[in-house]
């Protein structure tokens, strides 16, 4: 049965800001459907008064439905601001769940908020733009944002609402940038070259891509340690936005602080849909040889050192650097240290069991391991203790399900800094 989502979208007061010079109307960036960008299981059109937009097709279940209204152009005017909220009315007959979300293009910068609402009911859902991870540190720069996104989470066949308003909000002192906080690269469509992240494509995989980074102090003529990263899942809540993508990827970067070392972000694949798969594992056994074709080219054609190749990952990304890195001996043996952040193999997610993990990581004939937030529990500890796999633990301080400890100089990101360049060095 095919499920169709309809959202209407009134744009009340289209070209005006209120009155308060601190309050700023966001639907005045709408002008047309070319303004409306990164839908997601919808059909948008736009008239003079309203949007509209329902879903078509129902190629796969889909959780999440969206799109985004860009605000780029006054995101200077937003550094000031406190809060983004709209006011949603539900047209359905069922009960709904938004999401609003406040998007950056860096990493995991984004700031969310739902709201369940009632059929024929109106509510307001508001983002702190200024929001923080549990440490302090801000889960964004608001310079930075890009878009704001409209999500519905898993509605019915005949779904509707209407975004009445949309606006920021509130008054507060300029946004302080940490000097010393890395800033990772956006991902682009050209050539690679030293300091660009570049979507990357194996010849005969049209569809699938990897994003690969050259160092800022790259020569033609070096060898370059390898990082290779694998993603977290697609994930939605309040508190944590994952797209699933490669182009997500930050540890890497953390880690060689964009010098010195190559960096590559591997999707999980699956060859006969022909497509990246930002849920779950798209085929375990194609990933696996998506990403050692990966490697093997980069050390071919950029320098890469067949010796010093690390593996890492968060969430997802964390469990498959052994589900997917020690599939076999052939991918196993690529590694001379593997990295894991928030969950690794055997935790039953994905069916990686515990029993079929600790055979896998037999495979492993490299150096060491580094595991970051994954000291409470017995597993992976006991795990790694039995195999004899020297590994170091460490607590980021984070507190959040993210990966934004790796771009500042917290003593648990500086441990693995150091864990990384002992091992690459001997």
């Amino acid at each position: 049965m095919k499920k169709y989502f309809l959202i209407l979208i009134s744009l009340v007061c289209l070209n005006t800001i209120h009155s308060q010079s601190n309050e700023i109307n966001l639907l005045q960036t709408i002008r047309s459907i070319s303004n409306i960008e990164n839908v997601k299981g919808l059909a948008v059109e736009v008239d003079v008064n309203t949007i509209t937009a329902s879903k078509e097709k129902d190629e796969e279940k889909l959780k999440y439905a969206w799109f985004s209204i860009p605000v780029s152009s006054v995101n200077k005017q937003l550094e000031t601001s406190k809060n983004i909220e709209a006011n949603v009315k539900n047209t359905s007959k069922e009960v709904l769940k938004i999401m609003l979300w406040i998007v950056a293009d860096k990493g995991w910068n984004a700031v969310g908020n739902s709201v369940e609402i009632k059929p024929n009911e109106t509510k307001t859902v508001s983002c702190n733009v200024r929001a923080t991870f549990p440490d302090g540190t801000p889960r964004l720069n608001p310079t930075n944002i890009q878009q704001i996104q409209l999500m519905l989470m898993k509605g019915q066949k005949g779904s509707s609402f209407e975004l009445q308003n949309l606006i920021a909000n509130g008054n507060t002192s300029k946004f302080k940038e940490n000097k010393n906080r890395l800033v990772v690269p956006n991902m682009e469509f050209c050539n690679p070259k030293a300091g660009k992240r570049v979507a990357y494509k194996l010849d005969n995989y049209s569809n699938l891509y990897s994003v690969l980074y050259l160092p800022k102090n790259y020569k033609s003529n070096k060898k370059y340690p390898v990082i290779v990263e694998f993603p977290g899942n697609i994930y939605y809540t309040d508190k944590v936005y994952s797209t699933g993508k490669p182009e997500q990827c930050v540890i890497g970067y953390g880690m060689s602080k964009g010098k010195d070392a190559i960096w590559v972000s591997v999707p999980f694949v699956d060859y006969k849909k022909d497509k990246i798969a930002v849920s779950g594992w798209g085929n375990p056994d194609n990933t696996a040889d998506y990403t050692m074709k990966v490697v093997t080219e980069i050390i071919e054609k950029y320098g890469g050192d067949k010796d010093n190749v690390v593996l890492t990952g968060f969430s997802r990304g964390a469990i498959a650097c052994g589900y997917i890195g020690l599939r076999n001996d052939t991918i196993a043996n690529l590694w001379k240290g593997i990295h894991a952040c928030q969950h690794y193999d055997g935790d039953g997610w994905g069916g990686s069991k515990l029993d079929e993990a600790i055979e896998r990581l037999k495979r492993f004939k490299g150096k060491s391991f580094f595991q970051t937030d994954n000291i409470s529990g017995t597993e992976p500890k006991n795990m790694l203790s039995k195999a004899a796999v020297k590994t170091t633990f460490v607590n980021s301080g984070l507190g959040a399900h993210a990966c934004d400890m790796f771009l500042d100089n917290r003593p648990s990101t500086l441990e693995l800094r150091k864990w990384f360049n002992n091992l690459i060095s001997n």
